[in-house]
């Protein structure tokens, strides 16, 4: 009599005495697993969580670095470098790694030259004149001595934020300082100090 076996099992052939006998596996036997697959199946698993991972983290660091470059041109009032919209849902790792690296270099870009103002020696002899960047009494705050009407004129943004200038970053007042100056006003608003330091 022939035994059926089912389609997809491995069978083994057994050769007894001229007569051919087909005996299942065991681990073919039904309820018994396959460790093998399961194996396989749990590793592509695995290698899925750890691409969604590192998706993950490469979309944080490029919106992290993106934020510090928009944050520096905003102080600097430039304009905002564009983002492509593709960028963030892009399934290719080797595109979304240029990306991040492309993000924090536009980053560390803008971060130096917002570091280096076009007049900043003058800011820093000014500040030396008037008083500590820490200055929090009124009626002027900070390095630069900045009454409130002229920081809610040229730092509104940061006066908002952050409070008087007093709690601003020294690179935030100079800035700050800097928009007043290209505005038309140059170093008149500080007229002592200014002439102190010779630009006026």
């Amino acid at each position: 009599m022939r035994r059926v076996v089912p389609f997809g099992v491995a069978v083994a052939v057994v050769c007894t005495a001229g007569t051919v006998t087909l005996v299942r596996p065991a681990a073919a036997e039904e309820g018994v697993s396959q460790p093998a697959t399961a194996t396989v199946t749990e590793a592509q698993t695995q290698e899925r969580k750890l691409a969604a991972a590192q998706a993950a983290s490469q979309i944080r660091s490029i919106k992290a670095f993106r934020k510090q470059t928009w944050a520096w041109q905003k102080l600097m009032r430039t304009p905002l470098t564009p983002t492509g919209s593709g960028n963030l849902v892009a399934s290719d790792v080797t595109y979304r790694q240029w990306v991040l690296e492309l993000w924090r270099k536009r980053a560390r870009a803008a971060r130096r030259k917002a570091h280096n103002p076009p007049r900043l020696h003058a800011w820093k002899c000014i500040q030396r004149y008037e008083g500590a960047w820490n200055d929090p009494h009124a009626p002027y705050y900070g390095g630069l001595q900045m009454d409130l009407t002229f920081q809610r004129l040229y730092g509104s943004d940061l006066l908002r934020r952050k409070g008087t200038a007093d709690n601003w970053t020294p690179i935030e007042q100079i800035w700050v300082a800097e928009r007043a100056y290209r505005s038309g006003r140059g170093f008149y608003p500080w007229p002592n100090t200014a002439r102190a330091c010779g630009l006026i």
